[in-house]
């Protein structure tokens, strides 16, 4: 009894699902059927129109009969050809709709575009350098003249601090061991209507920035008073890193190759140079030590999470030179690292930066 009743419930569920199937497809023939109408209607209306523009011309005498015959002849033609061939269409959908049970597959119109970049010259998103564009996406109007264009920006390099009276061979931070990771999105904008020979750069970016102390010391923060000591065993690694927010305002100079259509008209640096110079201003979000030891035969690894009497305010000048994507990159925070009373030290950061 029980086999019974599942055959027949399954039976009941296959059921159901056919007739919604039917049902969708029969929506989806309906909403055609309707389409075609439409269309119809305003090819009609279309050729209407257009005899009586041909009749008011036949009246005010501009074209003899003869001309006003042919003209309406060939209206008539071209509508009757649209007509034609939009129920063509039509009729093509509805076959694959009933062959393929509702599912249509002439609307799929999707691509994927690989590229670099966040925005590309045509104004579409490119986010990590993957850009994907719906079939709505790809009949956007182009716009003609775009002044603004985005990047992404990564950066890294070295990183140090510089004392007054002192020059970097005496640092108590290694030179090839202290380094910067920085990474933001920036907005690039033409100054002038006709050139873009000056550019305004602005947006924000996150900076790492890192300095290993020499001579197997760390920092230990006394009181107000932040200040390196000799660690009691051998350190394996001894890192301090500031994270910083920082919104960059660079001024750009540098030629520009023009593309121009009569679609649109685009300015690209590609492979030109180009010279940025300008500054930051931010805020610390967190300061941290990494140690690395080994103890008692095990490994150890401390994250100390601190203030280290680090200033919160971030402010300092910023520079890059190059050609294309990639240029030379300097940077100078013109805030101490640590507040007053501790000696002054400046951060300074020299290295590569893509723009992309």
């Amino acid at each position: 009894m029980k086999k019974i009743m599942l055959a027949a419930f399954a039976a009941l569920v296959c059921s159901l699902q056919i007739f919604a199937q039917d049902s969708t497809v029969q929506d989806k023939v309906g909403q055609l059927e309707k389409q075609r109408t439409e269309l119809i209607n305003i090819e009609k209306e279309a050729l209407r129109k257009e005899v009586e523009e041909i009749n008011e011309r036949l009246i005010k005498e501009e074209i003899s009969l003869e001309e006003a015959t042919k003209l309406k002849e060939e209206a008539a033609k071209k509508h009757a050809l649209n007509i034609e061939n939009a129920s063509a269409i039509i009729d093509n959908k509805i076959a694959l709709l009933e062959r393929n049970k509702g599912q249509d597959i002439t609307e799929t119109n999707s691509q994927l575009i690989v590229g670099i970049g966040a925005i590309d010259e045509d104004g579409e998103n490119v986010i990590f350098g993957i850009n994907i564009k719906d079939g709505e996406s790809i009949k956007k109007e182009v716009k003609y003249d775009r002044r603004t264009y985005s990047d992404l920006v990564i950066a890294f390099g070295l990183n140090n601090a510089l004392f007054e009276d002192q020059s970097l061979n005496d640092s108590p931070y290694k030179i090839a061991g202290s380094r910067f990771f920085e990474i933001g999105y920036a907005w690039n904008t033409r100054v002038f209507n006709n050139s873009n020979f000056l550019r305004i750069k602005y947006g924000f970016s996150f900076q790492f920035n890192g300095l290993k102390p020499t001579d197997n010391r760390y920092f230990v923060e006394n009181g107000n008073i932040t200040e390196l000591q000799d660690f009691p065993i051998n350190l394996d690694k001894s890192k301090f890193r500031m994270d910083n927010l920082v919104v960059p305002i660079h001024f750009e100079i540098g030629p520009s190759k023009v593309r121009k259509t009569e679609e649109k008209i685009r300015y690209s640096t590609h492979k030109q140079f180009r010279l940025g110079v300008g500054g930051y201003v931010g805020a610390n979000l967190s300061t941290r030590q990494k140690l690395k030891f080994e103890e008692n035969g095990g490994e150890v690894k401390d994250k100390i999470k601190r203030d280290y009497n680090t200033n919160d305010l971030i402010y300092g000048l910023s520079g890059y030179a190059g050609f294309g994507d990639m240029t030379v990159y300097l940077k100078y925070d013109l805030n101490p690292i640590f507040r007053s009373p501790n000696i002054e030290q400046n951060n300074v950061s020299l290295g590569l930066r893509f723009d992309l």
